[in-house]
Order: structure tokens, then sequence, then C-alpha cells
């Protein structure tokens, strides 16, 4: 693994736990069963979808998403200014937790997902992507970083609406990693707005729940075992105001605008701090490491928390 991919200080040991109640394991198996059934379902549909309109597209799209989550045991709530419905290419960025941030952000965002390219070579899975409209990118080669650049950058000006997780990785949702900047200047490059969002899995009580956090050395059966078998569980998407197009004309400047509105929406309102002192941190990749952000992806290079910070768990 290259040096400078991304690292995070989230493992599934400190992060992935859950305060509340626990379904039984037959309740767990039907969810397992019935929510990977509906995935490969729409899969495979993925590809026609493409024959329909734009309206009716998301609408089943997120019909289709929202089922999912129901199937997998959450309940979807949408807070923040109201989810727009299809207009001019707009990049949306969200913190990344879960491979479950992929069907939340379809029920309320339906658009074309930035994907490692690693997925483009899976059996069947990789075609469906492909002809489903993915966006890949290849992780460790810097040398394809403007290609990719230049991919986003015609997709958001042909009027796509384009969802990157500018992390590069997964964090338990507690704490937020830096931004990378690259997405950041095909919004630029397309004069296109941005629009932040923020993902938050709660508990019963309304605290957020580590349960689906897909982090460090997790397995994703591990992960999708832990979901079904929590109970309760609220995935909650925060959209937060629309960063127009032309207010910054520094990737650097626009991908902090972005985090900050998202480090912002924390758990009790207050501003999320990379500190112990209470400064917010605001900080971007630097220029070594502003590659493209890639999805469904936890950091397999993470190390304890205990290790990599001095800060409260996550």
């Amino acid at each position: 693994m290259s040096a400078w991919l991304p690292t995070a200080p989230c493992t599934p040991r400190d992060c992935a736990t859950h305060q509340g109640p626990s379904a039984g394991a037959l309740t767990g198996a039907v969810r397992l069963l019935a929510g990977v059934s509906l995935v490969l379902a729409g899969a495979l549909t993925a590809p026609f979808l493409a024959f329909l309109g734009g309206a009716v597209r998301d609408r089943l799209t997120r019909r289709w998403a929202r089922t999912v989550l129901r199937l997998f045991g959450l309940r979807v709530r949408v807070v923040g200014e109201p989810a727009p419905r299809r207009g001019p290419g707009v990049l949306v960025v969200a913190n990344h937790v879960s491979w479950l941030d992929i069907p939340l952000l379809a029920a309320v965002f339906p658009g074309r997902m930035l994907a490692k390219s690693e997925i483009r070579r899976w059996p069947l899975l990789g075609a469906l992507a492909a002809l489903g409209g993915t966006l890949f990118v290849e992780r460790e080669r810097l040398r394809a970083l403007p290609g990719t650049v230049r991919t986003l950058s015609t997709a958001l000006t042909a009027g796509s609406r384009v969802i990157v997780f500018p992390e590069a990785c997964t964090w338990c949702g507690r704490e937020l990693g830096r931004f990378t900047t690259a997405v950041f200047q095909a919004a630029l490059d397309a004069d296109a707005a941005v629009r932040p969002v923020r993902i938050t899995y709660r508990a019963p009580d309304g605290a957020p729940s580590g349960a689906p956090a897909y982090v460090g050395d997790d397995t994703i059966t591990a992960s999708l075992w832990r979901v079904v078998k929590a109970g309760g569980l609220t995935a909650e998407i925060t959209v937060l105001p629309l960063i127009p197009a032309g207010r910054h004309t520094d990737r650097r400047a626009l991908a902090r605008d972005a985090r900050s509105g998202i480090a912002r929406t924390d758990t009790d309102g207050a501003a999320r701090t990379g500190a112990t002192d209470g400064v917010p941190h605001t900080a971007v990749a630097s220029d070594s490491a502003n590659r493209p952000s890639s999805s469904v992806h936890q950091c397999v290079n993470s190390i304890p928390a205990s290790v990599s910070s001095p800060r409260t768990r996550s």
C-alpha cells in the first residue's frame, strides 16, 4: 500500500459498538437475507434504469435505497435543507462511515458514485457498476489523477450529480478525517456547486452508534452481521446549505468550506474539533496527497486510536 494513502484511527474493536437493543439471531438472519437479496436485485437492474427518464430513475432509486436500509433494520431520517430534485450538475460531498452510506445517499441524492478502480474488476458487480454510471479512480497511481479530475469535471458539466467521499476512507463517524482536494478542483473546472452532507448513524436514544462503522481491518461479513443484529438504528443524513459555484476560486478553500460545514454538524450541534484545545480542525490533505477519494473502502492501514491520537477514543 502506498505511503500517501490515508489512515484513520478507527478500528472495529474500539469504534464498532452499539449502545442499544440487540436483535435475535433469527431476526438478524432474515434481515441479512432480505437486504442482500435486494442489493443484488438492484445491481442487476441498475443498467436498465439508464433507459428511463431522469425523474423516474431518481424516484425508483430512492425507493430502492430506502427499502434496502429498512430491510437491514435502519430507519432513514433527513434533516436540514430539503433535498433538491434534478438540476445543474452538483458535487455532493459527505463524510464516510460505512458501506451503508451508499444506499443512504442514494435515498436522498441519486447520482454517479466515485469508487475505487478495484471494484471494476469484481466479477459481475464490477461490470454492472460501470454500466450503472459509476466513476472509477485508481487510488495508487498519482499519474492517473489529472484524468480522473477531467472525468469528474466532464460529468458535472453534463449535468450529473456526482457523489464523493473526500476523506478517502471510512471513519467511525465520531471523528472526521482530512479532505482531499482533487475532487474540488473538478467542481471548480466545471463551475459546479458543492453540496456538503453529513452522515450519522444513531442508536434509539439518539446517541451515535458505531455498529454500522466499516473501519480498519473489519470484514464485510462481520460488518453486515453487526448491522442486522443492532436494534433501533437510524440512518441520519443532514443536508447542508449549497456552496454556490464561484464562491471560491481555490480548491483548498472550497474543501475547507465543505469540511467545516460538515464538522459543525456534530451530534450536539457543536463544532467538531481536531485537537484537544477546541480549535476547529479544518485541515485538508497536502498537495502530495491530493488524490481523489474512493468509496466503499475502509482504511486497511488504520492503527488503534489509542496509538494514533491523544483524543478520546471514537
